[in-house]
């Protein structure tokens, strides 16, 4: 009993090994925090402070489910002093980038939610992180830059236990996508559609032009693609596309079978929402199929309504297509 207690007793002051440790973790955090800008005045040129950047960044991909954040709400997921983000966001208001309304779920307290022009300079501010982040991940190889993911899924899985001890549930992370995962894509969903509705190579071959027109015409403003990595292997994907002007598609959906079950696909589909809603669309679209129930329960859950259905036979099959849509 006594040795078990001197094993999990903290490392004192006199550890030199504790030490040394705590020396480098200093060390790497002035290392990393100087090479992503931590430290400017302004995050990425613009008018926004870290912290004003993060506030933005919560308000726009706040679940699309339930009621917006309060400013309680938003104190309490960043860790931030109230009287602080009280003032960010008395700035973002006399700036016209957030509005309060009365909270559906309690009519005596306030939801925030940004405006129009909110979502608007949140999406510039998104576009130059991506690509600053791209920049930065172009100078490695790619097995270096596999290496550096797995690095830092690490740094989260040991770093990353919520309030009370308890581990943080998302042992995976998103990311933009790198050479080779589009043929990734095209290749998982002809050989998962096969095996597990027996889907016929058309919907491969579907699935390579969707990609092919995202590659030829992506519009960084006002487009995206997720790829989910779990202990360094692609587990999933999504593409978020523009359509018209104020209307956008999620397209390509897929988890493996794997990694089902760890809020994967529903993490997939909130960022769609959140960068459709801070690119400033006013309704997302997805086009399904009847028997793809897994998804069309996920879609459902993030409050995508079926506004049409139609039979047709493809891909080797007899189906029914679904049309969703989502006001935003």
């Amino acid at each position: 009993m006594e040795l078990a207690r001197h094993r999990n007793a903290m490392p004192t002051q006199t550890d030199q090994g504790f030490e040394q440790r705590i020396a480098a973790v200093r060390r790497f955090n002035r290392f990393y925090t100087q090479r992503i800008g931590v430290l400017r005045e302004h995050l990425l040129d613009s008018a926004f402070s870290l912290t004003g950047s993060r506030v933005l960044y919560e308000l726009a991909h706040w679940p699309a489910r339930g009621d917006p954040p309060t400013a309680t709400v938003l104190a309490g997921r960043l860790a931030l002093d109230a009287g602080y983000l009280s003032r960010i966001l008395r700035a973002f208001e006399q700036q016209g980038l957030v509005r309060k309304q009365r909270s559906v779920a309690d009519g005596r307290r306030k939801a925030l939610r940004l405006t129009g022009r909110g979502r608007r300079q949140f999406a510039q501010l998104d576009a130059r992180s991506q690509a600053e982040i791209g920049t930065m991940l172009a100078q490695l190889s790619a097995a270096e830059q596999a290496r550096l993911v797995a690095a830092m899924q690490a740094v989260g899985g040991l770093l990353g236990a919520a309030p009370g001890g308890e581990r943080a549930p998302e042992p995976y992370v998103l990311r933009p996508p790198q050479p080779g995962d589009m043929g990734w894509v095209i290749h998982r969903h002809g050989a998962l559609y096969a095996r597990e509705y027996g889907y016929d190579q058309r919907f491969e071959a579907l699935v390579a032009e969707v990609v092919a027109q995202f590659v030829q015409r992506f519009d960084a403003a006002r487009e995206r693609c997720w790829i989910a990595e779990r202990q360094g292997e692609i587990v999933g994907s999504v593409f978020l596309v523009r359509k018209t002007k104020t209307v956008a598609k999620l397209r390509l959906l897929l988890v493996e079978p794997r990694a089902r079950g760890l809020g994967i696909g529903r993490r997939l589909i909130d960022e769609c929402i959140g960068f459709a809603r801070a690119a400033a669309y006013q309704k997302l679209t997805l086009w399904t199929q009847s028997e793809l129930d897994a998804a069309r329960h996920l879609y459902a859950q993030a409050g995508f309504r079926q506004v049409g259905e139609e039979p047709h036979a493809s891909f080797g099959k007899q189906l029914v297509a679904e049309t969703w849509e989502l006001a935003l």
